[in-house]
């Protein structure tokens, strides 16, 4: 048992749950589309995210990325080279137009990273901003990038599903920005240090109602899609309702990012149904 919940806690803090839900989001972008998707590409984005979140996490500043302090980082440290070489060997495969996207997003994860500003850490550390760049790096991350993939035109609906897509993530950041609350400086200004627990989950619950009706902005909405989001607009408002400020040990890092696996599932199993 105890060997189990090491191997959770490392698939966990290694970052490969959360590089399992962005590549669920890649493609379920792909699914909802139904256009042609790059196995290199969503290999590179589930081990550039590996690496670019261990940086964050672990290695902010260069030397701590190279130099750590026990076993358990030296593991997770391993995880990410590999995963830098892996992502690397799969971005050689994707085209210059790709890469193009590619850099601007890693501009924009380097801002969310490394000080650019006097007095100021970093961006996330600059009043609110922190989960919207999250937002913003996860929407390009895994809906622009498979079309850019196929230099197919972004159309109307295309955007609409990036902003839905900006929508479900922030929705998704809540239940940490709540828990992260005993812990967060002041000086980040959170939505629950902004507006308190109860206001922050009500405007969770606000940006999901948004999140799907927004659906009905598109020109072509398949039945597939929206019953999926039909089910996520109730689970999604069931999280809000169910958030506290103390949590259990892996219900946001484990179930939380779960969601966008089981969107995944199922709208591949709806799929074959409907």
């Amino acid at each position: 048992m105890k060997f189990w919940q090491r191997f959770l806690d490392f698939y966990v803090n290694a970052s490969i749950h959360v590089a399992f839900g962005v590549l669920a989001l890649t493609q379920v972008t792909i699914l909802t589309f139904d256009i042609h998707g790059d196995e290199h590409l969503s290999w590179f984005i589930f081990f550039g995210t590996i690496a670019c979140y261990n940086f964050i996490k672990y290695g902010v500043e260069a030397k701590k990325y190279i130099i750590v302090a026990t076993p358990y980082q030296k593991n997770i440290q391993i995880v990410s080279y590999i995963a830098i070489v892996l992502g690397l060997y799969n971005g050689y495969f994707l085209s210059e137009y790709v890469w193009l996207s590619i850099l601007l997003l890693l501009f924009l994860t380097g801002l969310y990273a490394v000080p650019v500003l006097p007095h100021t850490k970093n961006l996330r550390n600059l009043g609110g901003l922190k989960i919207f760049i999250v937002a913003m790096v996860w929407a390009g991350t895994t809906v622009i990038l498979p079309f850019a993939n196929i230099n197919h035109t972004v159309t109307w609906d295309v955007w609409v599903e990036t902003f839905q897509r900006f929508l479900f993530v922030l929705v998704l950041l809540v239940p940490f920005e709540i828990r992260d609350l005993k812990f967060d400086d002041p000086a980040l200004k959170t939505l629950p240090q902004r507006f308190g627990v109860a206001n922050t989950k009500v405007i969770g619950a606000f940006l999901v109602v948004v999140f799907f009706f927004a659906t009905m902005l598109k020109d072509s909405v398949s039945t597939t899609e929206l019953c999926m989001k039909g089910v996520l607009f109730l689970g999604l408002g069931a999280l809000m309702y169910v958030t506290k400020r103390h949590q259990s040990k892996y219900f946001a890092s484990f179930w939380v990012e779960s969601i966008p696996i089981l969107w995944w599932v199922g709208l591949y199993l709806l799929g074959l149904v409907v």
